[in-house]
Formats: C-alpha cells, sequence, structure tokens
C-alpha cells in the first residue's frame, strides 16, 4: 500500500521582481540601490537617447538619473534590497525615498517587460507542476502534493527544480516557501530572502512561527495589528494562546474564528486554478494637481488613455463587462467613486469612455485632482456575451442598445 501523501502547498514570490527584470538590461546596475517607480519621465528618454549607439548594459552607472531632487507624485513599486537597506520600499512616496536614499538609481515601470516575464515565469511552473493559483504579477501558489519530487524533503526537491529552471530560462529569481496550507506557505517563502526555499511542516508552528510578530500574517493589517498591541498581543504565538471566546468577543465572530484558526496554522483553503478577475482598471497619479478646466485638454488626453488601456486589458484577457466606473482622488486626499451600469456589454475604449464621463458628470470637481481612475466590472468572457445576445429576444436587445447609446451620446467633461 502506498504511503499517504501528506499536503504540500507552495508559496512562489519572484524577487524584488520589477528591479530584477530592470536588472536583466541594465546588468551594470546589479548589487547598488535601484528604485523602479512613477512614469517615464524626459530624464530616461534623455538617457537612451544620449547612448543611442552603444548597447543597454553598457551605458556608464554614472549617467542613470537619481533618486535626488525628484519632485513628483510618483511612488515607488519595488526596490533593490541595497536600496531598501535605507529604509525604502514599496508603495513609499518617491519624494520621500528621495530623502532616505537620494543615492538611488529611478528607474520607471516597464509594464509591457513585467507582463512577459510574468508570463514566461508562470509557464514555466506550470510545464512542471500544472496546478498553479495566479496571485498576481510575480507570485503564485502551486499544489506539490501529488507532483513527482512535491513530497521529498518536504517540498525542497520540487522547489529548488523549479527555482533552478526558473533561473535558467529567464535570468530571474525567486522564493520558494512549502508547508502544509497557503496561509504557512506564504509566511514561509519570505523566511530566506532573496533566492531561499523555507520547508515548515505542521510540527514546526511552535518553533518556526510561533515567534513571528502578528503582522507577518496575511490579512492582519496595521488596524488589526495596532488593536492586537493594545491588547497586549503582539507575537502570533501570544495570540494562539487566546481563547476562541475571548478573540470572539474582541474582534466579532468571523474575524475572531479566523485569527484563533490562522494562529494556529489552520488554513483549508484550497489552490484554485482558475479565479474570474471581479473587475479590471486602470489609474495614474499625476506628476501636480490639475484642474478640471485649466487643465482639461491634458485630463481629456490621460482620461482618453485609460480608457484604452481599459479596453485593451479586456481585449487581452478575452472580457466585457457592463458596469463602468470612475475614480477620483483629490488635493486634500479625499477620494470618489461612480459607477454605471448598463444594459449591453460593453468593451471597447470609446464606450467605456462616454459612459466613464456620464459617471464624472455626477462629481463636483470643484478641487483639482491628483488621481485618475478607469474600472470596468461586472465581466463576462466575450464568448458567454456573444452567445447571450445571439440568443436575446430582438425587443429586448434593441431596448438596451437604445439605453447603452442613450447614455453614451450625452456630452461629457474634460472633452
Amino acid at each position: 500500500m502506498p504511503p499517504r501523501l501528506i499536503r504540500r502547498i507552495a508559496h512562489l514570490d519572484m524577487d524584488a521582481f520589477y528591479a530584477s527584470v530592470e536588472l536583466l538590461r541594465y546588468p551594470q546596475l546589479k548589487g547598488l540601490p535601484v528604485v523602479i517607480g512613477g512614469g517615464r519621465r524626459s530624464a530616461d528618454d534623455a538617457l537612451l537617447l544620449a547612448h543611442a549607439d552603444v548597447p543597454l548594459n553598457k551605458i556608464p552607472v554614472a549617467d542613470f538619473p537619481r533618486l535626488a531632487g525628484y519632485t513628483g507624485r510618483g511612488v515607488i513599486t519595488t526596490a533593490t534590497y541595497a536600496a531598501r537597506q535605507s529604509g525604502v520600499g514599496s508603495a513609499m512616496g518617491l519624494m520621500k525615498a528621495a530623502k532616505l536614499c537620494p543615492e538611488a538609481i529611478l528607474l520607471p515601470v516597464d509594464f509591457t517587460e513585467i507582463r512577459r516575464f510574468s508570463r514566461a515565469f508562470k509557464d514555466i511552473i506550470l510545464d512542471i507542476a500544472p496546478l498553479m493559483e495566479d496571485r498576481g504579477v510575480d507570485e503564485v501558489y502551486i499544489d506539490f502534493t501529488e507532483v513527482p519530487g512535491g513530497q521529498r524533503d518536504g517540498g525542497r526537491v520540487l522547489a529548488r527544480l523549479i527555482q533552478k529552471t526558473i533561473f535558467q530560462q529567464t535570468g530571474l529569481t525567486c522564493s520558494i516557501g512549502v508547508a502544509p496550507n497557503k496561509l504557512l506557505a506564504k509566511m514561509a517563502s519570505e523566511f530566506n530572502k532573496p533566492n531561499g526555499i523555507a520547508i515548515v511542516f505542521e510540527e514546526d508552528l511552535e518553533s518556526k512561527i510561533w515567534p513571528l510578530a502578528c503582522r507577518k500574517i496575511n490579512g492582519i493589517g496595521p488596524k488589526a495589528d495596532e488593536k492586537l498591541q493594545g491588547l497586549g498581543i503582539t507575537t502570533i504565538g501570544q495570540l494562539a494562546q487566546q481563547e476562541l471566546d475571548w478573540l470572539i468577543d474582541h474582534f466579532g465572530q468571523k474575524t475572531g474564528a479566523w485569527l484563533y484558526a490562522a494562529s494556529h496554522g489552520q488554513d483549508d483553503r484550497p489552490v484554485e486554478l482558475e479565479s474570474e478577475p471581479v473587475s479590471i482598471s486602470r489609474e495614474t497619479t499625476f506628476e501636480r494637481d490639475l484642474h478640471a478646466v485649466r487643465d482639461k485638454a491634458e485630463l481629456g488626453a490621460i482620461f482618453t488613455k485609460l480608457c484604452e488601456q481599459v479596453a485593451a486589458d479586456l481585449a487581452n484577457k478575452g472580457y466585457v463587462g457592463k458596469t463602468i466606473g470612475i475614480k477620483l482622488r483629490f488635493d486634500d486626499f479625499k477620494s470618489v467613486t461612480r459607477d454605471q451600469t448598463v444594459e449591453v456589454y460593453v468593451g471597447d475604449a470609446p464606450t467605456i469612455r462616454r459612459i466613464a464621463g456620464h459617471c464624472l458628470k455626477r462629481v463636483p470637481l470643484n478641487r483639482r485632482l491628483r488621481l485618475l481612475g478607469v474600472r470596468v466590472a461586472s465581466l463576462i468572457r466575450l464568448q458567454d456575451a456573444a452567445e447571450m445576445a445571439s440568443h436575446q429576444p430582438p425587443a429586448l436587445m434593441n431596448q438596451g442598445q437604445k439605453a447603452s447609446k442613450s447614455i453614451v451620446s450625452e456630452p461629457q467633461l474634460f472633452d
């Protein structure tokens, strides 16, 4: 009788992914503090123009733009480990980062390259271990349980194979945690970064998990952590010592029960092989606050580009939607959202822009804007929408089309 297989779930996280992709183009920057973030600036174009006659890997390090003196609203997408030693990190404003690490090299995000490498490393994983859950551009969960090598040394053999193959075929490194479930695997993938592998078994809970801070549990955010600390709980082990009823009394039925289970390393969530997107969106933070009237032309161009990007994303993923919305953030940092649901599914840029413009008309634009976003939700696969339309009664189809046209034909702001 074959031995019983124990559940082995891996979490794979690419190491400083955005920065690592750039270092493939600019290997001369390896080991240096590099920050990736913000949009392409004139300094970035000037760098390439000045060195148009030499390969990218031959551009002198001294010629790259630095963070020092940066002004604008950009935020850090990621930073190399050398830059992180100065205290900069993801989601930090670039102006603040410039004060902490002015000598860091600043490069813009190249989403085309990021998506290309994201697809590449995921295809490699699927060839080796096909039970994979896509969790974003740079991380996945993988079910090792029944994959050859997935049980050997707790999954280390298979993790090493995946790690080695990704590096050989892309030049990128990743860190992998293997554990009985997704919750513990996520934590384990942080243990030996970068380019590390960590193995956790159920019996390791007390020695490897309980000493960690509560924030290491994916799902405990700043507010919950602040409340836990106010109750004298700073580590996962201290959290695990609390009675279930006590946690429910302080955090409510659902959250209290989840905190109790998480602190005991319990998580029965499956690896989801296919997950349907809830929505597809694009947004941008402006380099300076823009006025709805005085900066009308600039806002109009940005608005159109966002709608075109959302439409392209929908087409690439094979979806259409019937709820179109906008997001605005004003100069006082207050945000508002508005959306409109129409009768028919749409996916083309002009229609998205018109309906999103209708949403804009419902927001008083009496303050300067620092962010604008466009979103399409209520998604359905394009082929499913086409099939639904073919079975729709003509009268209902005409009614839906008329309703859509009545929405999208009104004059828009930013035009």
